[in-house]
């Protein structure tokens, strides 16, 4: 190609029979093929269990097969027949262990006996549920708790996480690093000072009545598959779909729904974006402004010559405030230097604005093509303001929709886990339980990551998750954490976590979100929250993995219990008897939220949380929808790269859930067995005189002056602006600095990493 893109080889449209042949491949290699076949005809349905994957939400009249490729792998990895027990942690020393690949390590199996490090033996040993947690207990009662850290992965259920966030503040800490901190709490900063409030606006119903959609930074035929029926039917319908990605994703291209029997038998598949453009990375801020331009400009002549405005003046008038000082920029702005940070034509950007312009109802979603940016807030906002212009909020059929990653990511924050939890809600839950909460604010996941550098943290607590390989600068802060005096991991299988420990070490062995949880010999159920602030029910159906796998609530509780049962009168082993009584109590403590909440998750589909932004009600400190912008910033990576560098973005690839690694596949980008792989643009190829296969190493530029490199990448030639490359994650994530993240929220910059790319050198012979 003219532009140094190879043109990706001719392929089949994404789902279809790749995507069922690959369920059934991952159902047979954890060797339950007709156990795994039934659970999923029970996920994502009422009185079923929700998928333990991404957070797309669930219909109230679901599929016969509600379930996506990537949501069935995940059932398999965690339904596996394959174990994890006494016998092998016995035989594998840490050191060694840690030469495994992530992989590796969770292919073993599930975890089925509480374990405990053995400093002797350098290996993990059981220990009896009473001695753990009572040793554990023991320890955190004379700790410092400003030194002490409870970390939550967005697989936690609200319940678990409710109790998981009283137990801290019991113990006297808001230090609650969570796995938000790495995906969207860009979002969840940034959208309340636009709208006032941190989550998207939109439901199902609102896909259903919307007439364009522009998807911005997201790669939902890997991420969250699920999305993909609802692009299918509207494409189908011929709603355009607008695509701005530096990567040409084969799900956003065509798309055989593996429910359609014609699209089966045909091979054919939907067309999906009618348009896609391949901006470059950081340039997303420019793009938006650029549209931005071009409506704005319509409106202009529209009002000079007479005719039908463009803008929604009355919403504008009603209901914004900074409009008029955000389009004298915007019609400053010129188009020379938009297309120089967008790598985009003019013309292109026009085209998107007629889309915009046309249509009625629009949605906008993001990812983390978005929010994994130094200025992944600033990009946020150029969307809102996008669809502040002709009233595409609080409508029915438009508004702003951020695609959420893990299943109940956005739930944790919404019951406490947060490091700032604001007054009304820290006085409500003294009121509820009889204590005084801290004040103090704590720490996210970054500033966690700085108190381990620093050595101010004495123990680390992980309510799921890996938090040690998905962290940034993972090597330097792995060197300290031996420092570190207690580390736990509730956890459903070996992870690389687990090798990073601390001077006392436990895994604690949690049941996953498939198997049955019997508490008092009644099935209890867990409550998630959806990207669309939908809550339901999940009611786990498999036998557990071990009969020593405990529940996370049950985990929490007696945690607790061990703890700080001192200091507050909580009927701890009542709350984990029937888990309808801490819905009472996340009620008591959050009662517009969870109104009648014990009623209303038995409602098909779930219930919705209050959204006073879907309603045109802003809580902002001016009462309205805000125009935000900074006039000095053109590009996420405040200057559009230039050589040698290249901007790096880390990504999944499709066998890939966060850093669960499913296989080494990549069968939507055509990789097969590796993972050490970078895309190239070929021009940059060529001025770096390397070709397809050849093998680089990559060194990070960073502001602080530390050395951080990764090696043995080979050289794939792909897709992709010049000027951009990509890799795999969680293997660069080394070559992040800890400082290269948002700076409204902390969110690790991934998605753009400046680097220098060199050959590899050979390996000195002994």
């Amino acid at each position: 190609m003219a532009d140094g893109r190879k043109a990706a080889p001719q392929q089949p449209p994404a789902g279809g029979w790749g995507a069922l042949n690959a369920v059934e491949q991952h159902l047979s290699k954890q060797q339950i093929l007709l156990k795994g076949n039934r659970a999923l005809l029970s996920m994502n349905k009422p009185g079923g269990f929700d998928c333990p994957s991404c957070a797309w939400p669930d219909p109230e009249k679901p599929h016969f097969a509600e379930y996506c490729e990537n949501g069935a792998k995940a059932v398999a990895w965690e339904a596996t027949k394959k174990r994890t027990g006494p016998d092998f942690s016995a035989a594998n020393r840490v050191e060694d262990l840690k030469a495994w690949s992530d992989h590796e390590l969770e292919a073993h199996g599930r975890l089925t006996h509480p374990m405990r490090y053995d400093a002797a033996t350098d290996t993990y040993q059981p220990v009896d549920w009473s001695v753990a947690l009572a040793e554990i207990g023991g320890t955190l009662r004379n700790l410092d708790p400003k030194r002490v850290e409870f970390y939550t992965s967005g697989r936690a259920s609200n319940e678990a996480a409710f109790l998981w966030q009283l137990h801290g503040r019991l113990l006297g800490t808001n230090n609650f690093p969570d796995c938000s901190d790495m995906c969207h709490a860009t979002t969840t900063v940034a959208l309340p000072e636009s709208i006032g409030i941190g989550k998207g606006t939109v439901t199902l119903e609102d896909w259903e009545h919307c007439d364009a959609l522009f998807i911005i930074g997201q790669n939902p035929g890997t991420n969250s598959p699920r999305m993909m029926t609802y692009l299918h039917d509207m494409a189908k319908r011929g709603v355009p779909i607008v695509t701005f990605n530096p990567l040409k994703e084969r799900a956003l291209l065509r798309f055989t729904d593996p429910q359609s029997p014609v699209e089966m038998l045909t091979g054919r598949g939907q067309a999906i974006s009618s348009n896609y453009f391949q901006l470059r990375t950081g340039g997303d801020i420019m793009a938006m402004q650029g549209i931005c331009k071009a409506v704005i400009a319509a409106d202009d002549a529209a009002l000079a010559s007479g005719g039908k405005r463009i803008l929604d003046t009355a919403f504008l008038e009603e209901h914004t405030a900074g409009f008029g000082a955000f389009a004298d920029f915007i019609r400053k702005l010129g188009w020379d230097e938009i297309e120089h940070y967008t790598a985009l034509r003019r013309e292109q950007l026009e085209q998107a604005a007629d889309i915009y312009m046309k249509a009625e109802r629009v949605i906008a979603c993001w990812g983390m093509g978005i929010t994994q940016h130094k200025h992944g807030g600033d990009a946020l906002q150029q969307i809102l303001n996008l669809l502040f212009l002709r009233g595409n909020i609080g409508r029915l059929g438009a508004g702003a929709c951020p695609i959420r990653g893990h299943s109940n990511v956005q739930g944790d924050r919404t019951v406490g886990i947060n490091k700032t939890p604001t007054e009304d809600f820290l006085s409500q839950l003294d009121a509820a339980f009889g204590f005084v909460s801290p004040r103090e604010h704590g720490h996210d996941t970054a500033e966690c990551c700085e108190a381990i550098l620093r050595g101010d943290v004495d123990a680390f607590l992980a309510l799921g998750g890996n938090f040690f390989r998905a962290i940034p600068d993972i090597e330097r802060i792995a060197e300290k954490v031996p420092e570190i005096g207690l580390t736990v991991h509730i956890a459903t299988k070996l992870n690389r976590s687990h090798l990073i420990h601390g001077k006392q070490a436990y895994i604690l062995p949690a049941l996953g979100r498939t198997e049955l949880d019997l508490q008092q010999g009644v099935a209890q159920t867990v409550t998630v929250e959806d990207s669309f602030s939908m809550v339901h029910g999940s009611t786990g159906r498999l036998v557990p993995a071990s009969e020593h796998c405990r529940s996370e609530p049950w985990i929490v509780a007696n945690l607790a219990k061990a703890t700080v049962a001192d200091r507050a009168s909580i009927d701890w082993d009542g709350l984990v008897g029937d888990y309808d009584r801490i819905r009472d109590k996340i009620e008591a403590v959050l009662p517009e939220q969870f109104r009648d909440y014990n009623i209303r998750i038995g409602k098909p589909g779930g219930f919705r949380l209050p959204n006073g932004a879907s309603e045109r009600r802003w809580a902002t400190p001016t009462g309205k929808a805000n125009f935000l912008f900074n006039p000095d910033l053109k590009d996420q990576n405040e200057d559009a790269p230039q050589r040698p560098h290249l901007q790096l973005m880390t990504l999944r690839s499709h066998d890939q859930f966060n850093t669960t690694i499913y296989s080494n596949n990549d069968r939507y980008r055509g990789i097969s067995g590796d993972r050490m792989v970078v895309f190239m643009n070929e021009k940059d190829m060529a001025a770096l005189e390397v070709s397809e296969g050849t093998v680089v190493d990559f060194a990070a530029v960073a502001a602080d002056g530390i050395e951080r490199r990764a090696g043995g990448f080979k050289v794939v030639a792909y897709d992709v602006p010049q000027g951009c490359c990509a890799a795999y994650y969680p293997e660069t994530n080394g070559l992040l600095s800890l400082s290269h993240r948002d700076t409204r929220s902390n969110t690790p910059a991934a998605k753009s990493v400046p680097v220098v790319i060199t050959r590899a050198q050979p390996a000195m012979s002994a």
